[in-house]
């Protein structure tokens, strides 16, 4: 082949990386689309992983196949081997990728380098049309030159340095209108924010308008002193308020701009009241009294009972809770049995109620309880208690929608009938069945205005007995 300063190369002469060198190495030349070749041509379908190599044998390089799916072609041959001579043309496959075999003087690049070129466009490649770019058209087309500058000259990995200059060009060209935008942008933002904490105050004061009409109204209710007309129209008054509070609670900014603090027990008797389909914007001020109340006397003069639902007795109100569950009943209703009877399953009431739900002979027989001379299922737990659980499904159903759990309650301690008698002395038939309504103008007796929460105060301790010391 003549001089050994020669250098061999393939030159690529088709497709987009056109006119790219490839120099070839001392020894043996790998080619192929894996990333352990020499020389790398993954863009090709048809170029296997391991295709060829060229070995140098002196002054010669000989071509060899390395049983390539679609073949290695010599000047338009298939081949398996061949000698390379100046100016032939290799391809890889019948239709893939097309080199030139060539042989020159020019003076291997240190390919750890990346070529230099010209930055502006006239520089690196002339342009054969005279109508005006657009400036991103203007960076592409010079980077695209640049890099079949450096791929002619043979220079390795300049593509992508090249592509970063480019993207750093471009990027100082439009900082200016990113900077616009995003001054716009913070601008936005800004008047956003600012009419987002300006409604979000506006809401605030108006939920706290209609809570202090509310606060005013359950007041004056809870003095007892209006006759049933006034009561009403308080009532109904403070059922508008608690809709205007409530629709304002429930608006997306409100919830996302106000944090509601509320005192431990108000929640917790709302969380109760939710789970009983109870809901109500406004719990009585005096119902909320009542409970904390008998909170107190569960720590102190009743604590002992306490303590025995959440100790002694506890495996026993565990078994009443899985009954009540099963039937589909709220399990903390099985803490009626503390207020009944104290867990004291042979306690006696004066009207003959026994055991620890106080069913009296009548109510025990109608929900399938034996009482005999020597047989009393009254007294046994598991039976009395699905006995109760029936009693007070009964009792829920029979009072309706709404906050019927709670007027069960109510029933359960003074009797469905006294509950209906006190009931029907309200005209409307949808107030009759609203507890809150009831326990607002004082329908019900005062033995179960207490009865309720004292129920619902024993529920609250349980749920949290560390709180109480329990």
């Amino acid at each position: 082949m003549g001089s050994t300063n020669l250098n061999a190369w393939l030159v690529r002469q088709s497709g987009l990386l056109a006119g790219t060198r490839h120099p070839l190495h001392e020894g043996i030349t790998r080619i192929g689309r894996s990333s352990d070749n020499d020389i790398i041509i993954g863009e090709a379908a048809m170029v296997s992983s391991h295709h060829l190599e060229i070995r140098k044998e002196g002054d010669t390089y000989r071509l060899a196949d390395l049983n390539s799916t679609n073949g290695t072609y010599l000047n338009g041959h298939r081949v398996s081997e061949g000698l390379l001579e100046a100016a032939c043309v290799v391809r890889l496959g019948a239709d893939g990728p097309e080199f030139s075999f060539i042989v020159d003087d020019h003076v291997p690049q240190d390919l750890n380098k990346t070529l230099v070129v010209p930055t502006h466009p006239a520089e690196a490649v002339h342009k054969e049309t005279t109508e005006p770019t657009k400036p991103h058209q203007d960076l592409l087309s010079d980077a695209v030159a640049r890099a079949r500058e450096a791929r002619r000259m043979g220079i390795g990995d300049s593509t992508v340095v090249i592509m970063r200059e480019m993207l750093d060009v471009a990027l100082h060209r439009t900082g200016r209108k990113f900077k616009a935008i995003i001054a716009g942008l913070v601008c936005a933002l800004v008047a956003t924010c600012a009419y987002g904490f300006w409604k979000i105050q506006g809401l605030k004061s108006e939920k706290h308008h209609y809570d202090s009409q509310i606060r005013q109204i359950e007041t004056i209710l809870a003095q007892g002193n209006e006759n049933p007309a006034e009561a009403d129209k308080l009532i109904d008054q403070l059922d508008q308020e608690s809709r205007e509070a409530a629709a304002v609670e429930n608006t997306l900014l409100y919830r996302v701009g106000s944090f509601q603090r509320q005192e431990f027990i108000e929640r917790e008797i709302r969380a109760l009241l939710k789970e009983f389909g109870a809901e109500t914007y406004s719990v009585p001020p005096e119902f909320v009294d009542e409970v904390k109340r008998f909170i107190q006397q569960y720590q102190g003069p009743d604590r002992p009972q306490m303590e025995k639902a959440l100790g002694k007795a506890r495996q026993s109100m565990n078994t009443m809770r899985q009954i009540f569950e099963e039937n589909s009943l709220p399990p903390d209703l099985t803490y009626i049995v503390l207020v009944e009877s104290a867990l004291s399953g042979d306690s006696e009431s004066s009207a003959g109620a026994v055991g620890l739900w106080q069913f009296t002979p009548a109510t025990a027989r109608a929900y399938g309880l034996k009482i005999y001379d020597d047989v009393d299922e009254r007294l046994n737990p598991a039976k009395s208690t699905l006995a109760a659980c029936k009693y007070i499904r009964d009792l829920i159903l029979d009072f309706g929608s709404g906050s019927s759990v709670m007027l069960a309650l109510a029933a359960y301690n003074l009797g469905p009938a006294k509950v209906k008698t006190a009931i029907h002395k309200v005209t409307d038939p949808i107030k009759q069945r609203n507890f809150w309504y009831l326990y607002r103008i004082r329908a019900i007796p005062p033995e179960t205005r207490e009865y309720v929460p004292k129920v619902i105060a024993a529920m609250i301790i349980a749920r949290h007995p560390e709180r109480y010391g329990f």
